[in-house]
Parts: C-alpha cells; sequence; structure tokens
C-alpha cells in the first residue's frame, strides 16, 4: 500500500502517502529532498493517476517552518508539481475553495494537518513541525478562516496525520521552554531524569490548537502511527537523508 486514505466520501479524499521499499526512492514525494527529481515526480504522477486526477492539479509550497499561510484557487493549477521554482514561497499552509485542486504538504516527523470545511467547500492543509506548532500556525488558519472566510469552527473536520511520537521527539531545554509558553502544553511534555530531555507530544499540541480554535472534539482524528518506528515511515530524526510523506486533500 503506497497511501494511507483518511477522508474518501465521495466529495472529498484526503490522506497520506506512505514510505514503500519496492518504489523509485522508496516512495519519495519531495523535489526537496531527493537524489533523482524525475522518480519524485513519477512518484506523484502515480498518485494521481490513483486520485483520478493529473499532476498539474497539484499544488505545492516551499516549506520553511513559518506560520504564513496562503489561499490558492484554479490559477494556481500545478504550481510546485513538477519544479520546486515554481511553488508557492515561504509558506506551510495552503487552503482553497476551489474543486479539483489537490494541495499538498510535506512531512518527515513533522505533523500534518488536512482539514475540510462542508459548508463552505474549503479544504485545506497545514505542515506543523515544532516550529511551527510554537508559531501556533493551526490555530492561526482557523482564525483566518473564521475572519476572512466567514467559516463557522463547527464546521470543520480535521485529520492529524502521522508523525513523530512523544516518546521519539525528545528535544532540549530552549524547546522546552518555547512549549511550555504556549500555556495549554504542559500535559503533554514530560522529562526524562536518565538522559536528561523533555519528550514533546507535537500531534497533541496541534489537535488542542485545533480545540481552542473552536473545532468540536469529535470532529478531531488522529493517526498515532509515529514515522520514527514505523516501516511505513520517513524519519527525518532518524534518517537526514530521508524522503517526505505527501499529505492531500481535495474536494471533487
Amino acid at each position: 500500500m503506497k497511501t494511507k486514505l483518511y477522508i474518501d466520501n465521495g466529495q472529498f479524499q484526503a490522506g497520506i502517502t506512505l514510505k514503500t521499499e519496492m518504489e523509485p526512492e522508496k516512495n519519495n514525494m519531495a523535489l526537496h529532498a531527493c537524489v533523482n527529481p524525475n522518480d519524485v515526480i513519477e512518484n506523484r504522477r502515480n498518485l494521481a493517476v490513483s486520485l483520478g486526477c493529473t499532476l498539474e492539479d497539484f499544488v505545492c509550497a516551499n516549506q520553511t517552518h513559518s506560520s504564513n499561510m496562503q489561499k490558492v484557487s484554479l490559477a494556481d493549477k500545478g504550481r510546485g508539481a513538477e519544479r520546486l521554482d515554481t511553488a508557492i514561497a515561504d509558506t506551510d499552509a495552503l487552503y482553497t475553495l476551489d474543486s479539483n485542486l489537490v494541495l499538498c504538504g510535506f512531512t518527515a516527523d513533522c505533523v500534518p494537518v488536512i482539514f475540510y470545511n462542508e459548508v463552505k467547500g474549503l479544504v485545506g492543509v497545514i505542515h506543523s513541525g515544532w516550529q511551527g506548532t510554537v508559531k501556533e500556525i493551526t490555530r492561526k488558519v482557523f482564525s483566518h478562516l473564521q475572519q476572512a472566510e466567514q467559516c463557522d469552527p463547527a464546521d470543520f473536520h480535521v485529520q492529524i496525520g502521522s508523525s513523530l511520537s512523544q516518546e521519539r521527539f525528545e528535544v532540549d531545554q530552549d524547546v522546552y521552554d518555547k512549549f511550555k509558553a504556549l500555556g495549554y502544553a504542559d500535559e503533554f511534555m514530560y522529562y526524562n531524569e536518565t538522559t536528561r530531555k523533555y519528550h514533546i507530544d507535537n500531534q497533541l499540541t496541534v489537535k488542542q490548537q485545533c480545540e481552542l480554535a473552536g473545532i468540536p472534539l469529535e470532529q478531531i482524528a488522529m493517526d498515532t502511527t509515529c514515522t520514527y518506528d514505523s516501516p511505513s515511515g520517513f524519519s527525518y530524526r532518524q534518517d537526514k537523508q530521508c524522503g517526505r510523506h505527501l499529505s492531500f486533500i481535495m474536494r471533487k
């Protein structure tokens, strides 16, 4: 299985690609972290076929661990799909009100957030590594959508994708302090006396940000697969040369 589908309800289709030993570059989907760009493009084309669309329907961003978001439209079709220099610059969240656009996010331990709003026909993806989490990118996106797009938080459905587990995400005091400063992440952290490291649950912190944004708990799903421990996971912490998962969502 090369893809895990999270949502496939006729109107919305969303999921995450998986590391697969038999595929070129193990099914790596990232042009910014690859050996052969043509292999990545071929992997993306195969994904497009499985989704019943073409690679030209993809929209990708150059992610920078920012809290920047971008509204995209059909005019952005194909950006970043085959070339890095056409991707949406310096952006870690994409959303659209247009159908038949595949919004893409890339991760290898960071938390992918995929969401849709049935009432507005709006879909989006967020890349929230620990830096994005302490910048509260997820909370900012939903706040923006409430104000700029008149979305009701109660209408959002969120899927938090697989990422680095709390057990594997060990950090020093400086990162702990940043999470501590959020004021609501204390219960998602613990200190290991033996290693003198802090362990943080980035997923649950992001989930908390969704709840603080007003999204009903029962409309937030979470894939707790650890990208470090799973054979189908790309983990930057485990291998600095690893590929990337592609999280996607499309409204048909």
